[in-house]
């Protein structure tokens, strides 16, 4: 594909162009963001016009070509590679995407939350109260002010990951579908690294340690909300140190989830005794400080490091909530004694570590379910345990000596990129 079918995200075309010439066969060389991409999947991305029969057809048929070779559906497509497409094929006549009516509060509420931006990624510092995406009845939130980042033609951008209404902190936003796919592979695979700073009611008896506790949605409460279920619950694990501490009262401690499930550091911290402040959904009464400590949730998404599709590190830091860097002030709490630093934990499984596991997940399960069975059958006098498994919260002592950091809080955060964290570094500001 020639230079001038290019958009200005580097994309790759204009499906709205190329529709004018649909009389004709069409030529496209795939682009760097569709790198990798299923062929059904390159045309729902940028010829939404074609749908998914009629792309199946010519495929059956060989009018679709890769590199003159025929192709299916599945096939996945290379960065390079020339794409033929025969004429016509749209099932209905679409104009460009409907963009999202933004007023200039909106527009400017958007751009206030700004970190940095780049040709792939958008990096925004949430506040505390506003959702992340809409849902029932939901109509302000992030994903709504979005278009106030993209220009007339460009692609909308897109969210790869979420924070929790009531968290504030680093939220990264891909500004291309190409973006979006390479970072949420490093999300899903774990690459990532997420530090996040709380306060948290009393003090944690292991000052270093690592929580290990399965969590599963809780009955009753429409998946509302989540707790600890060792038996039918999902993998968690989160690293948490103690960075300082106001007497008995509260600590500010660094959080690090080594997995993603929905609420696991609010139900982490309450499962250990040491609730959130503010966190009155998992921690009750317990979880609000006395005094004039705000009552706002206390959990900030304070540093995030990711792969960028460029090939060097996107490094943000988010500086703090009004409300959260008061209450850190009043517990005598210094930002300069952390610089969010991430333990490497334990990486991404190898795929085939993770058949493995499974299969011995499902072997136990088996074994399990003989246990109950023979119980049901056994006299008095021979009675059979049924297996089980008690909630359990695992910790693991030791870590890395107490960083520091440098800098003050600004309005909104920093970004640096091609910086690699060490001890006794904060990040570059």
């Amino acid at each position: 594909m020639s230079g001038e079918d290019k958009n200005p995200d580097g994309s790759g075309i204009n499906p709205w162009d190329s529709a004018k010439d649909s009389d004709n066969v069409r030529q496209f060389t795939v682009g760097k963001d569709d790198d990798d991409i299923r062929l059904d999947r390159w045309f729902k991305r940028n010829l939404p016009q074609i749908g998914f029969a009629m792309v199946s057809r010519w495929a059956r048929t060989g009018q679709i070509r890769v590199d003159g070779k025929r192709v299916k559906p599945e096939d996945r497509l290379k960065a390079g590679q020339m794409l033929r497409v025969p004429p016509g094929g749209e099932t209905a006549q679409r104009g460009p995407r409907k963009r999202e009516e933004l007023s200039d509060e909106d527009i400017a509420r958007a751009e206030s939350m700004l970190i940095a931006q780049d040709k792939a990624s958008i990096t925004l510092n949430k506040p505390p109260g506003l959702a992340t995406q809409g849902g029932t009845g939901m109509r302000d939130h992030v994903d709504r002010l979005l278009d106030a980042f993209a220009g007339e033609n460009d692609p909308r951008p897109r969210l790869v990951h979420r924070l929790d209404k009531d968290t504030s902190g680093v939220l990264l936003i891909a500004r291309t579908p190409g973006s979006a796919a390479y970072f949420s592979k490093r999300f899903s695979g774990r690459s990532a690294k997420k530090i996040y700073w709380a306060l948290v009611v009393g003090v944690p008896e292991v000052q270093d340690g690592v929580i290990e506790a399965a969590l599963a949605k809780q009955p009753g409460t429409g998946g509302e909300k989540m707790h600890v279920d060792e038996a039918a619950g999902q993998p968690a694990k989160t690293r948490y140190r103690v960075v300082d501490r106001a007497g008995n009262r509260a600590a500010w401690v660094e959080l690090q989830p080594f997995t993603g499930r929905t609420h696991q550091l609010r139900v982490h911290m309450a499962a250990i005794g040491h609730p959130i402040v503010g966190d009155g959904k998992y921690g009750g009464p317990d979880a609000f400080l006395t005094g004039s400590i705000s009552r706002k949730m206390h959990l900030h998404a304070r540093r995030l490091i990711i792969d960028h599709p460029d090939g060097s590190p996107l490094d943000v830091v988010a500086d703090l909530p009004e409300h959260f860097a008061s209450s850190m002030e009043q517990l005598g709490f210094d930002e300069n004694d952390s610089d969010a630093r991430p333990d490497e934990g334990p990486g991404p499984m190898p795929k085939e570590l993770k058949k493995k596991a499974a299969r011995q997940h499902a072997k136990q399960i088996r074994k399990d379910t003989r246990g109950e069975r023979r119980s049901r059958g056994a006299t008095d006098k021979n009675p059979k345990k049924k297996l089980g498994k008690k909630s359990t919260a695992k910790f693991a002592k030791g870590g890395a000596p107490k960083p520091k950091g440098r800098g003050k809080p600004g309005t909104r955060g920093t970004a640096s990129r091609g910086v690699k964290p060490g001890p006794g570094k904060g990040s570059k500001r």
